[in-house]
């Protein structure tokens, strides 16, 4: 199949590695795949999100967008948003509907293989991907290990469009990061929908990621998605004890008040949520907390809101996400009542994302004068732009740095830009 294709990729970093794994495939049966701003092609995949019903909306945008600009490409949509609205990207002309588990036969489908007619594919037990990422794009490679959620938020669709918990099997991904790391890549981001789920025939995601540190080589592993439960708290041991690991960890809260929590169903509650954090605070000095907060979830009062916002002040998170509740159809949560106005929503979530604004900059400056592995990757107008390990980005002039490998920088006003923040 001599075509060229683009693949457009909405949503998180698991996303991210499934449009990785995608490309390979298409360039296993021969396809030229071209940057995702390309013009002119003859076959786009749009890898879907459906984590909000805005992700949906900006979907079957790109899908309309896809359509305008190349009206004889074969489109093809796949990811979460098919697995919730499939049919609703058909009507609005997709060519192919490949739900999360079709992404591993891509290969067969677009080479003619009676595939599309079948059911779904098996969303449960351990798999391999019997694919080798492609990343011509990029200096970062986003590893995919674990699928699916066995949680069951009320308000979250992922276990219904991704399934249940299962694990990618360890040896491919061990193979898979030899490979990234000989290729060049000074930086493997393992993800999933809840990296902390890893298991496969006894070894879970901190024997992962000491195998995969013990291979030769001068890159750091950055981890993704993780859930703040009591069983994932020996990940913070590998994660002090094993200098590869980035100083960085995505710990989604969701919110501050146990009530919410409760009705949310979290695993957790605040209180245990704060032990984590400090946990990781004294094992790993300097690390990047980041997290997710909702406002205007179903019952939610000024009482329930004013508990959330200061108990994120005290978390002083690096970065914060702030989403207003979006129900999504066939989850507990949208039928729930008391939904708050969305003014008060908007208001709420604006409320939030002062907090989490002031204490990123807080972050940004504690780091002034403190030694920063940096990967930088950008160059433009004279200067780079690069990542630390804890998640900062950090700028310098173009000639002082080299791109694509770790750089050892002293933090200061300029490079960290805190005079803008």
């Amino acid at each position: 199949m001599k075509k060229t294709a683009v693949v457009r990729t909405l949503g998180c970093r698991l996303n991210s590695a499934d449009t990785a794994l995608i490309q390979a495939r298409l360039e296993s049966i021969g396809c030229t795949v071209l940057p995702d701003d390309a013009v002119s092609f003859d076959l786009a995949v749009l890898n879907t999100c459906a984590v909000t019903a805005e992700a949906v909306r900006k979907s079957r945008q790109e899908l309309r967008k896809l359509k305008k600009l190349c009206p004889s490409a074969v489109i093809a949509v796949a990811g979460c948003a098919v697995e919730a609205a499939g049919e609703t990207f058909r009507q609005e002309g997709a060519d192919l509907i490949l739900t999360n588990p079709d992404k591993r036969d891509l290969a067969k489908i677009l080479s003619g293989h009676p595939a599309l007619n079948r059911a779904s594919g098996d969303m449960t037990g351990n798999f391999r991907e019997s694919a080798e990422a492609v990343f011509p794009f990029r200096s970062r490679a986003f590893v995919k290990v674990q699928e699916g959620c066995n949680n069951f938020c009320t308000y979250c669709i992922v276990p219904y469009v991704r399934g249940r918990e299962r694990s990618r099997k360890f040896d491919e991904v061990v193979s898979e990061c030899r490979r990234l790391v000989g290729a060049g890549f000074p930086e493997l981001v393992l993800t999933g929908v809840n990296t902390c789920a890893y298991s496969d025939e006894g070894r879970n995601l901190g024997d992962l990621v000491r195998t995969v540190a013990a291979l030769p080589g001068d890159f750091r592993i950055r981890l993704s998605s993780t859930e703040p439960h009591i069983n994932n708290r020996s990940i913070l041991d590998v994660m002090a004890e094993t200098p590869k690991v980035c100083r960085f960890l995505h710990l989604s809260l969701q919110h501050g008040s146990d009530r919410i929590l409760r009705a949310m169903n979290r695993h957790y509650l605040a209180g245990e949520y704060a032990d984590f954090v400090a946990e990781a605070r004294a094992k790993i000095p300097d690390i990047h907390l980041g997290s997710d907060v909702i406002a205007g979830f179903p019952g939610e009062t000024d009482e329930d809101f004013s508990v959330c916002a200061d108990f994120v002040r005290r978390m002083a998170f690096a970065n914060l996400h702030v989403f207003v509740y979006s129900p999504r159809p066939g989850t507990p949560a949208a039928v729930m009542p008391d939904r708050p106005a969305a003014e008060v929503a908007e208001r709420r979530a604006a409320g939030l994302r002062r907090i989490g604004q002031r204490s990123r900059q807080e972050f940004i400056r504690s780091q002034i004068g403190k030694e920063l592995p940096v990967i930088f990757e950008t160059v433009s107008n004279g200067v780079v732009r690069g990542w630390s390990d804890n998640y900062i980005q950090l700028t310098v002039p173009a000639d002082s740095a080299r791109t694509g490998a770790i750089v050892r920088i002293i933090g200061d006003e300029k490079n960290l830009g805190t005079q803008n923040v």
